[in-house]
């Protein structure tokens, strides 16, 4: 059976490690072996499919160990998808030839929009069909990585069930990451596909907010 929050280890229950964690996941812009593509697109999901599936066996292997066990391993699987994800980030960004544009806010737009979309509304708006990101200081990302960090906290209780059906759970973990991987490469691509602006270049003109 599964535990209420007040009997879940601390590492679940603390959003500041989790926020730290996301902190410092998007403080450090990962390298690119990559190289631009003709076909950045086609080079993308190829990109995406494989990151999926490498973040779908990691997140499946941390997840075997049942019980009290499983839940330890909950941050170190969230880090470790991170990662790959990152990286992938980094490559699809490379393969459009964009990697200079990938910056703090990028990243956090990409890795974190379909978690909690509503932390991004004064991050990132529409400049016509381009996107416009603000330079945002350190207490305004933290701000964003707190609201996510409780979303991905809350996501982990919700899902406590699966830390206690070794193998059955391994499978359902490892699909969500192959999913929420794939909702990255799907912000990610959409991002590179059109023109990256940033607060002090972009015509101050028809601005909305991306929702």
């Amino acid at each position: 059976m599964s535990r209420s929050p007040s009997q879940l280890p601390a590492v679940i229950t603390d959003h500041s490690r989790v926020t730290q964690a996301i902190l410092d996941f998007v403080s450090q812009i990962p390298d690119s072996a990559v190289e631009g593509s003709r076909q950045p697109a086609l080079e993308a999901r190829r990109l995406a499919t494989r990151a999926s599936q490498r973040a779908a066996l990691t997140a499946g292997s941390l997840a075997l160990p049942p019980g009290p066990l499983g839940w330890l391993t909950v941050l170190p699987e969230l880090i470790a998808i991170w990662k790959i994800q990152a990286q992938m980030v980094s490559d699809i960004a490379a393969a459009y030839g964009k990697h200079s544009d990938l910056g703090r806010e990028q990243m956090l737009w990409c890795l974190f929009r379909h978690t909690a979309a509503q932390a991004f509304r004064d991050l990132v708006v529409r400049v016509g069909d381009r996107l416009l990101f603000r330079r945002v200081t350190y207490s305004v990302a933290e701000r964003i990585a707190k609201t996510v960090g409780v979303k991905v906290t809350q996501r982990a209780v919700g899902n406590g069930i699966s830390r206690w059906l070794p193998v059955v759970g391994a499978m359902g973990v490892g699909a969500y990451a192959y999913y929420d991987t794939g909702q990255v490469a799907r912000t990610a691509i959409a991002m590179f596909s059109a023109s990256i602006e940033t607060e002090e270049s972009a015509d101050p003109g028809a601005i909305t907010p991306v929702r």
